[in-house]
């Protein structure tokens, strides 16, 4: 009985196939327009964790003054930290893999007739550790030569591509300013940032020789701390803040001179703004859902007010009023699901070509889909009652004497 009264319902939707699709259109761009916000939102969610997990994992990160992490970690005038500092952190705290202070400044890096504007980072082996950077080639700075400041750098494979090409550039000199050093290291590309600079621009050396040479004073502008095990951050981000509480002569009740930063609480900050702000997109683009169920609700009317005679002759002949109903209830269910079918397919095609061009994770989740199926099924329940009850109550004589 199900089945002749689908068939019933498919005769119905071929026989105005122009008008079916146009009812169609709204579902489709609903379903549509859900699927592709949601998917591109979670591709982009999964890329921010990803771009800061490249960061460091575990990582605690302190800079002078109150500041809000960003890409260029600007503070207030509070004075920088120094090497006392930094003996301080590695000699009270426990449960870290590194602490490594940085000092950063752009500059123009040359190598024969090429030149080439990055970023300079001063800092010591644990750098590569605390930001797991890995080696592509070569070695990083030894403990000899972080205490003399000797001139030596590990380069990123941007600077590779643009100044040595395809060649070796272990062992050759590069001119950082105006100074020379020898290349020792290359690290492995690791892409863009979650703040969309490129990690992969950056030349590093040792910490003394970014002082002596390039910056002139012995500021460190941030230290970056990678703890052992995740369950100890809150504990190791306390003591990091109790010794340079006291290292920095904070009383009892004063605002701290100082931010330290957990990596793994931003990540999670900013996965939620991207969630939230996903949820709102999808939300407007659900609007359309109920755009679409208004357009089966209408079609069905006029689809009832057509075929009143219809209704009338098989109420007559004994048709019950549940069986009218139920024929016209499936039509407007068999119109939303084709239109849901389509919608998703639909969604899904505009998220794959949109996260191809943006650079994120095509990511479907199958409950997205299976949800935007029954949301689909629910409107032509939904919409598609009331122009059905209308049919079945119509009376059979009076249905009769439409023309």
């Amino acid at each position: 009985m199900l089945w002749e009264t689908v068939k019933l319902a498919l005769t119905s939707i071929r026989r105005n196939v122009l008008r079916s699709i146009l009812t169609l259109l709204g579902i489709v761009i609903g379903v549509a327009a859900v699927i592709a916000m949601v998917t591109i939102g979670s591709g982009a969610s999964q890329k921010v964790q990803e771009n800061l997990a490249k960061l460091g994992s575990n990582m605690l990160i302190a800079r002078p003054g109150q500041s809000t992490f960003g890409p260029g970690g600007t503070t207030n005038d509070s004075r920088s930290f120094d090497e006392r500092d930094i003996a301080a952190l590695k000699g009270e705290l426990t449960g870290v893999r590194g602490i490594a202070p940085s000092a950063q400044k752009s500059a123009k890096v040359v190598y024969g007739a090429l030149n080439y504007d990055t970023t300079v980072t001063g800092s010591t082996a644990d750098f590569f550790t605390v930001q797991d950077w890995t080696l592509a080639d070569g070695r990083v700075f030894t403990e000899g030569e972080e205490r003399s400041g000797t001139s030596v750098c590990v380069i990123g494979s941007t600077i590779r591509t643009e100044l040595y090409g395809t060649d070796d550039p272990l062992g050759e000199r590069l001119r950082i300013g105006n100074f020379g050093c020898e290349v020792i290291g290359l690290l492995e590309s690791k892409g863009q940032s979650a703040f969309g600079s490129d990690q992969d621009s950056t030349v590093i050396i040792p910490l003394r020789t970014y002082h002596r040479r390039l910056a002139g004073n012995t500021r460190i502008s941030s230290i970056n701390i990678s703890v052992a095990e995740a369950a100890d951050i809150p504990r190791v981000q306390r003591d990091a803040e109790d010794v340079l509480r006291e290292r920095r002569r904070v009383a009892p009740g004063e605002e701290d001179n100082f931010t330290v930063r957990d990596m793994t609480q931003i990540a999670n900050t900013m996965a939620s703004t991207t969630t939230i702000l996903t949820g709102l997109l999808g939300a407007v683009a659900a609007v359309s859902l109920l755009v679409g169920g208004i357009g089966i609700m209408n079609i069905m009317l006029v689809s009832v007010t057509e075929r009143t005679r219809e209704i009338g002759i098989r109420l007559a002949i004994g048709a019950l009023e549940r069986q009218v109903l139920t024929q016209f209830l499936v039509e407007s269910i068999v119109l939303a699901l084709f239109g849901g079918i389509l919608g998703i397919l639909t969604g899904l095609g505009l998220a794959a070509l949109a996260a191809m061009l943006m650079g994120v994770p095509f990511t479907a989740d199958p409950r997205i889909i299976a949800a935007a199926f029954l949301v689909s099924a629910a409107i032509g329940v939904v919409f598609g009652f009331f122009p059905a009850r209308r049919a079945a109550r119509l009376d059979p004589i009076e249905a009769l004497r439409r023309e």
